[in-house]
């Protein structure tokens, strides 16, 4: 069973610049909301409740200031400062000792995810015992992202990071499930030739020992990267529309804890307290009133 999550908020968000030179990206809005607020959501819509935010130096205050320790949300965020990027696996290593003997999810902080069953999913998937799970979606131009290849039984075939000529429009999202192997697994790759470690490599050497298997998130459902200022705006749209339409809000960190019962109607009252008088906290008399 994994309990345990990290989420990589590091990176340098250059492509959107100048709004990442004085704020991190992770922490600018996706409608209402901080774009952290939808990574932290996956992971407790999963059951997990012990989540590592990696951060990049400097910027730890930032964070604290909206997320000081999950408390409010009855689960508990710890933090770490990374010196510089190198690659994904490298969350493993920097987070070994707030791993220690569990399994671990990793989602990046700059993915949105979104599907009607994808709760479901999430919570087969941390009943994972050995081996690994990535998410895979497919996309338009698969020759943006890796891409994994696959048999009729969903077997994962082959995994390359941007191919040249497309066989597959399955693109590896940023979620992903491992066992405690994964630490050692992530020490052990060396640098591509941008210098950092990467994941389609640390998924590789899972498929070579055939303890790979894909999830995917559903027709319907959506993965959406955030990576580009046009992306983050599409994202933000795709959100407002939803929630407008539906009355419903997605990623509402509080709502998520309040139904797994992490929290009390007292909770729910400071966290209006704490956020003001904004469209986000107003959405919590609706939970407030269904309480009663």
């Amino acid at each position: 069973m994994i309990k345990k999550g990290i989420i990589l908020a590091g990176g340098m968000g250059t492509r959107m610049s100048p709004l990442t030179k004085a704020v991190n990206k992770q922490l600018l809005p996706i409608y209402d909301k901080p774009l952290i607020f939808y990574p932290i959501s996956i992971l407790m819509l999963a059951g997990i409740r012990d989540i590592l935010i990696i951060v990049n130096k400097g910027q730890l205050q930032q964070f604290k200031k909206i997320l000081p320790n999950g408390l409010n949300l009855g689960i508990k965020i710890n933090y770490i400062e990374q010196k510089s990027p190198k690659g994904l696996p490298d969350a493993f290593i920097v987070g070994e000792k707030f791993i220690g003997n569990d399994n671990i999810a990793l989602i990046l902080g700059d993915n949105f995810f979104y599907g009607q069953s994808l709760t479901k999913k999430l919570k087969e998937c941390v009943k994972l015992k050995k081996g690994s799970k990535v998410f895979l979606h497919p996309v338009k131009n698969p020759h943006l992202y890796g891409v994994a290849t696959i048999n009729k039984k969903n077997k994962i075939l082959n995994l390359v990071e941007k191919p040249k000529k497309n066989k597959s429009n399955l693109a590896v999202t940023g979620l992903y499930f491992f066992d405690n192997k994964v630490v050692k697994l992530s020490k052990s790759l060396k640098p591509s030739k941008r210098n950092e470690l990467e994941i389609i490599d640390l998924l590789n050497k899972y498929r070579k020992s055939n303890q790979l298997k894909a999830e995917f998130i559903g027709r319907g459902g959506a993965w959406l990267d955030t990576g580009s200022i046009k992306d983050f705006y599409n994202t933000s749209y795709f959100v407002s529309t939803l929630e407008d339409r539906q009355g419903l809000k997605i990623a509402c960190l509080e709502e998520i804890a309040f139904r797994n019962s992490w929290i009390k109607k007292k909770q729910v009252v400071n966290s209006i307290k704490f956020y003001g008088n904004c469209l986000y906290s107003k959405y919590f008399h609706t939970l407030i009133n269904k309480m009663k």
